[in-house]
């Protein structure tokens, strides 16, 4: 049995890859399959009965396709129904199943965190359900797509690295994507405070790179997709000052880019791996465990850029609290808590915008609550998102124990926020 508990889980359309925290290394390790690979084939089978995974799923394709089953990502997602043998599945269970039977080997899961391709409404919920299916508790359970994991990755590096931009390259047999990591400017910076995103800033096709598991042996093809690469780089770090390059993807995995990587390594340094997008997703496991709220903030078109607060006193301390704060994604920010009130006069809500330095006041009447003592009108904050921009904030009588029970006392106030989209693109 592994030891890990807090978890990262790459997952997309060809394989998954887990990455565990390791407290006596005090950075993730990853889980190895073989000597020289940490990719699980995103495939089952059933075998007598007994379902399989990866490698030995694999294997039984060979022997009986109709016992085989692939695409589960894409099929999960769409929610398609599945054969496999005599029998029709739902592909989310399909996908359970898989994601059940990789984690088995780990004894107890505290913190997980997926990282995929890209996120949604719809992918959250379904791998927050998986998750919680196979007993992690669903308030564990995150959802970030490739480029959040590079950021979470790159917060937990030496800070020379990411001094200005950072660059990460993904190279399969097909395409080459360019990503550059920058900060942001944002108007209510506090101290410690950064603001940072990921952009796709390049994308190419070359054709060389269809037949790359073939280019060691063929001399003249690695020679000309090394020339090619070596221009795409040319173009996405011209005037750029870039510290560091991460180089990630099955092409990779061959040297055929010597001149290419004179280029990359020219005043920065380069990095070649796999396990990039597991890390960075276990990364955030261990920042949540950690209740690490402070510094680096990631933030792009699915994040808030406002930030809710409600005055109160936490440990003998009085300010202006988040009860939603900036970075979240509006469909993972419901919340509830339990408060005591000085007095009963209205409630004041302040609504900040990293975008622009105006302050949105909102004020909910408490008129109705009884006249207590100090501190004994207990009740309870409850805030949902009912779309993007639009939440609903409600706020319960709850009583104070034995001594005064719960008037029934409600009410809602609903809370439109400026848009999301426009406001991030402000700050770039």
């Amino acid at each position: 049995m592994e030891r890990g508990s807090i978890l990262g889980y790459d997952l997309n359309e060809k394989y998954c890859q887990i990455s565990y925290y390791s407290e006596t290394r005090e950075e993730p390790e990853t889980l190895k399959i073989s000597p020289d690979n940490c990719q699980i084939p995103l495939s089952l089978g059933k075998m007598d009965g007994q379902w399989v995974y990866g490698m030995e799923a694999e294997c039984l394709k060979a022997v009986d396709e109709s016992l085989f089953v692939e695409n589960l990502f894409e099929n999960a997602f769409y929610h398609r129904k599945v054969a496999v043998g005599k029998k029709i599945y739902d592909a989310v269970w399909l996908l359970a199943k898989f994601i059940e039977l990789t984690l088995e080997q780990f004894e107890e899961i505290e913190y997980l965190t997926f990282s995929t391709p890209f996120t949604s409404v719809d992918m959250s919920k379904m791998l927050k359900s998986i998750g919680s299916h196979i007993g992690i508790p669903k308030d564990r359970i995150y959802v970030q797509d490739y480029k959040e994991s590079f950021c979470q990755y790159m917060f937990y590096q030496p800070k020379e690295l990411w001094q200005y931009e950072s660059a990460l390259i993904f190279c399969d047999a097909e395409k080459i994507q360019a990503y550059m990591l920058r900060r942001l400017n944002a108007v209510h910076k506090r101290d410690k405070e950064l603001f940072v995103t990921v952009d796709e800033v390049a994308k190419a096709h070359i054709k060389e790179l269809e037949a790359i598991h073939l280019l060691i042996d063929d001399e003249e093809k690695a020679r000309s997709a090394d020339e090619r690469f070596k221009a795409f780089i040319q173009s996405v770090f011209e005037k750029k000052v870039i510290s560091s390059v991460y180089l990630t993807g099955e092409a990779f995995e061959n040297e055929w880019y010597p001149n290419s990587l004179k280029v990359l390594c020219n005043g920065r340094r380069a990095f070649v791996g796999n396990n990039l997008h597991s890390k960075g997703a276990c990364y955030t496991s261990v920042r949540v465990c950690r209740d690490d709220n402070e510094g680096s903030v990631y933030l792009d078109e699915t994040k808030m850029t406002q930030q809710i607060s409600l005055r109160m006193r936490v440990n003998g301390k009085e300010g202006w609290y988040p009860i939603v704060s900036w970075g979240i994604r509006w469909y993972e920010a419901d919340g509830e808590w339990e408060v005591l009130l000085e007095d009963d006069s209205d409630l004041e809500v302040h609504i900040e915008s990293l975008a622009g330095d105006e302050l949105q006041v909102e004020k909910i009447s408490l008129k109705g609550l009884p006249e207590r003592a100090d501190y004994s009108l207990r009740l309870k904050i409850e805030i949902m998102f009912l779309e993007e921009r639009l939440c609903r904030l409600t706020l319960k009588d709850i009583g104070f124990g034995d001594f005064y029970p719960s008037t029934g006392f409600s009410v809602t106030k609903e809370i439109h926020l400026g848009g999301i989209n426009g406001q991030f693109n402000s700050m770039s």
